[in-house]
């Protein structure tokens, strides 16, 4: 199973397995994983699983849609490699990610 790391905004890191097919967002709630509320379970109408992809991972989760920016304009301190987490899939490819939660979220 792909590992995902959390890292918050004091720079606490937490590693976790995720299931292919799940979402960042459903991994970090499944694990307890602070910083990620999903107020909207995971429709991508709020900006509340709102992480900062690591550079070195932003070519693999690929950029978001126009859904995705739409709703990112509700996000707290956006940045160009700003995703709602509840956008990405995991699979065999994320194993390793690196994901950054913001200070709080929108």
């Amino acid at each position: 199973m792909p590992k995902i790391t959390y890292i918050d905004s004091t720079g606490a890191s937490r590693t976790v397995e995720g299931n292919i097919g799940a979402t960042v967002m459903e991994t970090a709630i499944r694990n307890n994983v602070p910083g990620i509320e999903a107020e909207c379970g995971g429709a991508c109408a709020c900006a509340t699983c709102h992480v900062y992809i690591d550079e070195a991972w932003r070519e693999k989760t690929g950029g978001p849609s126009p859904m995705e920016e739409d709703m990112l304009d509700f996000g707290y301190d956006v940045r160009p490699n700003s995703r709602l987490s509840c956008q990405i899939k995991i699979t065999e490819a994320l194993d390793g990610l690196v994901v950054t939660t913001p200070e709080r979220q929108g």
